[in-house]
């Protein structure tokens, strides 16, 4: 499988009795689809599968296939702690027709490079999917590294890893040493440095309320070529980004962020709390002046 383009962490649209809403689920992936985004991930952290249970993530990934009908790529996480939960959900995802799974490393277990690749050994051989690796050591306290890569080398499955780690060493160890397996940004303020290495592929999940400006980077990058048009893309984004990352309030900006779009996403599940004014007002004014400066990159190009 050919990771292309901007793939979207998708949220999970609760109501005020933090139940699924899936209207605005719906509304998320229709909005994503018109927006041109090129695959959606289901029970990705963005989606906060960690506060969902079994069943719950089972539904969502059945409702994501149902509304994406095919029209895009369908990924289906399948983080868990324990692998036996994992490869619950990897065989759910082989049965409801995903087009691939991601595979992260189990949290909090802290398993060493050989225990993540049986891991990930284990859950291949139960969904035979196409599989992208999740790197993200600062969540997962675990990394994986060379003898991870190497063991795994053992499927063909594993075509793709989302590198998080936030190393611009490892990209570079990525490209040089593991050619075959496919680069995907998933450190958002290094985007630009990742197309420059060869990466084809973002996951980030800003592109749930901003889907054009990730996609004017990847194209102005990955597609064009233009990396003098990236860079100014790239620095009117770097704001919303420190955002983003400020604070420990990364699911409840992205929610709000959708919902100044005209989606609202609901509240997080606890214990994560919903924004507050000052934050909401710092976050509307960056993706203003974003939306702005990226508006005027464009028409620029154009002439």
């Amino acid at each position: 499988m050919k990771f292309e383009g901007i793939y979207t962490p998708i949220v999970t649209p609760y109501d005020d009795d933090f139940a699924l809403d899936r209207k605005r689920f719906g509304d998320v992936v229709e909005y994503l689809i018109g927006s041109g985004v090129h695959g959606i991930i289901v029970a990705g952290t963005t989606g906060e599968y960690y506060a969902q249970t079994t069943e719950e993530r089972i539904e969502m990934m059945k409702l994501a296939k149902q509304l994406v009908k095919g029209r895009l790529p369908l990924i289906v996480g399948t983080g868990a702690i324990r692998t036996e939960d994992s490869i619950v959900f990897a065989i759910a995802a082989r049965e409801i027709g995903a087009d691939g799974i991601l595979v992260a490393t189990p949290p909090y277990a802290c398993p060493t490079e050989r225990e993540i690749a049986l891991h990930a050994l284990a859950i291949d051989r139960e969904a035979n999917l196409p599989a992208m690796l999740y790197n993200y050591p600062g969540r997962m306290s675990s990394n994986m590294g060379t003898e991870t890569l190497d063991r795994i080398g053992r499927s063909p499955n594993f075509c793709a890893i989302k590198e998080s780690s936030g190393d611009i060493n490892r990209v570079h160890m990525l490209a040089r040493d593991y050619p075959h397996i496919q680069l995907s940004c998933g450190m958002d303020d290094q985007a630009l440095e990742f197309f420059a290495w060869g990466a084809r592929s973002w996951v980030c999940a800003g592109s749930n309320f901003a889907p054009q400006a990730h996609i004017a980077l990847y194209k102005a990058c990955a597609v064009e070529g233009n990396f003098d048009k990236g860079r100014r893309i790239m620095s009117a984004m770097l704001p919303l980004m420190s955002v983003l990352e400020q604070g420990g309030k990364f699911v409840q900006c992205i929610k709000h962020g959708l919902t100044l779009r005209g989606i609202n996403a609901g509240p997080p599940r606890r214990p994560l709390q919903p924004l507050n004014k000052d934050d909401k007002r710092a976050l509307e004014q960056v993706i203003k002046v974003m939306d702005a400066a990226i508006a005027q990159i464009e028409k620029e190009a154009v002439k």
